[in-house]
């Protein structure tokens, strides 16, 4: 395992302590999951640690919303009432960054969530993830893109506005302030 993709012991037990605190106050997010199994979870991973330190340093709030059916792993999603504020203001991925010409974002949202190894919402999870409350509904989501929309220059976007999830396009090239990207994790 690469040496930067962990985290110290101190930082490890700030970022359990605060995803316990979440896990308790959001318990309608988590329903016949035990905290005792998340957490033994936690302890005995690395790197995945490390992308859910990633994801609660950049506005994320991580929380579980389930648990895969097919490996047991409790997923993780980020949970923020709006789009995390440390993931905005980027295009779709580095194939539209480099399109750009001029006023270039500081990066893409497909690659940053590689960076920090985890996924972008699909649309069908992110309609999931408004099961459990209001989110983005003043800021909007980058989602992943199926290939037949992103290969002409595409891409998808979400957000949740009178009381409906929409989804919508523009070109992957686009940036804006209030744009960021939602992700998960298995763990």
């Amino acid at each position: 395992m690469d040496k930067q993709k962990k985290i110290d012991p101190e930082q490890a037990e700030r970022l359990i302590s605060a995803l316990k605190a979440r896990f308790a106050k959001h318990m309608q997010r988590h329903s016949g999951i035990a905290w005792e199994k998340v957490e033994a979870r936690l302890k005995a991973t690395g790197e995945k640690l490390w992308s859910l330190n990633a994801m609660e340093e950049s506005g994320g709030e991580p929380d579980v919303t389930g648990t895969d059916p097919s490996t047991g792993e409790f997923i993780f999603t980020d949970c923020a009432a709006e789009s995390p504020g440390g993931r905005r203001s980027l295009c779709y991925d580095n194939e539209a960054l480099a399109s750009r010409k001029a006023f270039k974002p500081k990066g893409s949202a497909m690659e940053m969530a590689a960076a920090m190894g985890i996924e972008l919402l699909t649309e069908a999870q992110y309609r999931e993830l408004q099961q459990f409350g209001i989110f983005d509904s003043k800021t909007s989501s980058w989602v992943k893109t199926p290939e037949e929309i992103r290969a002409p220059g595409g891409a998808l976007f979400c957000d949740r506005r009178y009381n409906q999830v929409f989804v919508y396009h523009n070109g992957a090239e686009s940036y804006y302030a209030a744009r960021g990207f939602r992700g998960r994790l298995n763990v």
